[in-house]
């Protein structure tokens, strides 16, 4: 029970207190992408917390020795301590019914997210090899459409795409800004990004923590897109192409596809245009480590009763009594 308590009491400590401070925290636009990983650090160790807690109200622990027999004596022995406990039962199928609840939604939701975006990309890539053309020399597909949209389609088979008014709005550094940016979300698997926070806040959506991490999220992406595009071209020139695209969106272009002019561009615009202070490396690591620790540590409160036990003889052995030794043959004739 006590392990229980821990792990839930460190979910709502996470979920109530952490996520407001995350997204109002400045450094998170200075460092997007370990950002990305401290949400998905947060939200994971939430749920996982939560999970475990409720298994722990299930799993009694107690230290075991001695042969086979032994051990499956002292399961049952405290399979019945467990279950002759008042409310014993009612707490253990409670906890594990609390745990498998929240695995199948989480794995349902993350399952239907992937392929419901797999099949929009599928279909979109048909229509596009049927009245898109191909422009080889940028290594994009080119539709034609009046507003200006530059998006992706990530996964197997991925492709950038622009429409001709993208093509017509934008300078030739311009469009390399763009591509750039695209090309940075294809290499960083920001498709994978989204469908965990998605999938999590389609599940939870109730619950403040999951929907701020998915709203974040959907806006750090982009943000770490245009650090990795700024690394190849100016970032006044990606502010500029920025600007050209205003936000438009291509005719038909799936919700799954990752356009350049998503996540806040003005707010991306003003942060272009500003000072750029990166994180000091040390300072980044120190952070993946702290998300790492986060991460880590439900499960050492979920495994540390066992540890803390794994010495100890507390099941008795069963021993067979000594019986008297035969006498011998000189005890006999005597």
């Amino acid at each position: 029970m006590r392990t229980a308590l821990l792990l839930l009491g460190y979910a709502a400590v996470l979920g109530a207190l952490v996520p407001a401070r995350l997204a109002r925290a400045d450094w998170t636009r200075r460092a997007p992408r370990l950002a990305i990983l401290a949400w998905q650090a947060l939200t994971a160790t939430v749920l996982v917390s939560v999970v475990l807690g409720g298994l722990a109200l299930a799993v009694p622990t107690l230290p075991v020795s001695g042969n086979l027999a032994d051990m499956l004596h002292a399961c049952v022995l405290a399979l019945r301590a467990q279950y002759a406990a008042p409310g014993g039962a009612a707490v253990a199928a409670a906890g594990t019914t609390v745990a498998l609840l929240l695995v199948g939604r989480t794995g349902c939701c993350l399952a239907g997210a992937l392929w419901r975006a797999r099949r929009e990309r599928t279909r979109h890539a048909r229509a596009l090899a049927l009245v898109g053309s191909a422009r080889p020399d940028l290594g994009v597909t080119v539709l034609e459409d009046e507003r200006p949209a530059a998006y992706c389609l990530p996964g197997h088979g991925h492709r950038i795409v622009l429409t001709s008014a993208a093509l017509a709005a934008l300078a030739p550094h311009e469009l390399r800004a763009v591509i750039a940016h695209e090309r940075a979300h294809i290499r960083q698997r920001h498709h994978l990004v989204l469908a965990w926070a998605e999938a999590l806040e389609r599940a939870f959506g109730r619950l403040a923590p999951f929907r701020t991490a998915a709203e974040q999220t959907r806006h750090l992406v982009e943000l770490a897109a245009d650090d990795a595009a700024t690394t190849r071209c100016d970032p006044l020139t990606l502010a500029g192409a920025l600007v050209g695209l205003a936000g438009a969106r291509a005719a038909g272009a799936p919700t799954a596809s990752l356009a350049a002019s998503g996540g806040h561009a003005a707010a991306r615009v003003r942060r272009l245009l500003g000072p750029h202070r990166p994180l000091r490396r040390g300072v980044a690591w120190a952070g993946a480590l702290a998300a790492g620790a986060v991460l880590a540590l439900p499960f050492a409160l979920a495994v540390q009763p066992a540890v803390a036990t794994a010495g100890m003889a507390t099941c008795p052995l069963h021993e067979a009594p000594v019986s008297a030794p035969a006498p011998s043959p000189v005890e006999l004739r005597d």
